[in-house]
């Protein structure tokens, strides 16, 4: 007699199927990026073959390092990044913090503020923001940058990190008061340490916003000597010049240092972005 399966227990062509199934999504999910490792690593003559390397050359990189300002690019994003990620986890951190543990007017109108600002396309906000910035004298600064990713990062992150302060027992705060502590040396000294999966999420999501965005660091900067490296890398294709051999080179370099930021915060990732789900 056939043994009865039981509960969950999976059957052989289901296993097979799911398994299938993985391997597909893994092959749709990193067949992309290694491409792009490949044709990297193309001469131009070679740049859309179907076939691996026939002819090995680092001369992408050479050009992309040396003969371009791909360096200066990367020092404007590395400045700009660190700004918005220091500056949003310490807003977001503060803010998220303050909608959790304290009851002030208008406090409910600030959190739907936070969802609503999320609701609109960055597209619909670039010509006011641009109004703005001129008006104010930021563009081709790397400070106006800064504001606009923040607003990008600041209204989620908030949010997310309330979620998570909501769930660590406000026992920790009474004891804190006890102790002398005033509210800002409560939340620095005591709730901070504890918060430290949502704040890799909010510095990981920070850093994401400002190294990868491209519409606004198109549209507020200008010159190669003001470009992030999301717009430099269209300098490489657009209407004059097709360079797609430079252009995945650079994506490269600028794909290794999110890699290594994700390598680093990614044990703390899973942990807040569950714990920031859990209540809000």
């Amino acid at each position: 007699m056939r043994r009865p399966r039981r509960r969950g227990e999976r059957g052989p062509l289901s296993s097979v199927g799911l398994h299938l199934t993985l391997l597909l999504a893994a092959f749709v999910a990193l067949f992309p990026p290694f491409w792009l490792l490949v044709t990297s690593f193309k001469p131009r003559s070679e740049t859309f073959s179907l076939s691996l390397i026939a002819d090995f050359t680092t001369d992408n990189y050479s050009h992309v390092l040396g003969g371009t300002t791909f360096l200066t690019w990367f020092g404007n994003s590395v400045l700009i990044v660190t700004l918005t990620t220091v500056l949003g986890v310490f807003i977001a951190s503060t803010t998220g913090y303050a909608l959790s543990r304290f009851r002030f007017p208008g406090m409910r109108p600030l959190m739907w503020t936070l969802l609503v600002t999320q609701m609109f396309p960055m597209a619909v906000l670039i010509v006011p923001l641009y109004n703005l910035m001129s008006r104010y004298g930021l563009l081709n600064q790397p400070v106006g940058l800064v504001v606009t990713y923040l607003t990008i990062a600041v209204p989620f992150c908030a949010w997310m990190m309330k979620g998570f302060f909501d769930t660590i027992p406000v026992s920790i705060d009474e004891s804190g008061r006890v102790d002398g502590l005033n509210p800002f040396g409560t939340f620095w000294r005591l709730i901070l340490p504890l918060a430290k999966p949502g704040i890799a999420v909010t510095a990981f999501y920070s850093f994401v916003t400002g190294w990868a965005e491209v519409a606004y660091a198109t549209a507020f900067m200008t010159g190669e000597d003001n470009l992030t490296l999301a717009g430099g890398l269209q300098t490489f294709v657009n209407q004059h010049t097709q360079d797609w051999h430079y252009m995945t080179a650079a994506a490269v370099l600028i794909a290794v240092p999110a890699t290594l930021v994700f390598g680093y915060a990614q044990r703390h990732l899973q942990a807040g972005l569950t714990a920031g789900a859990t209540k809000a």
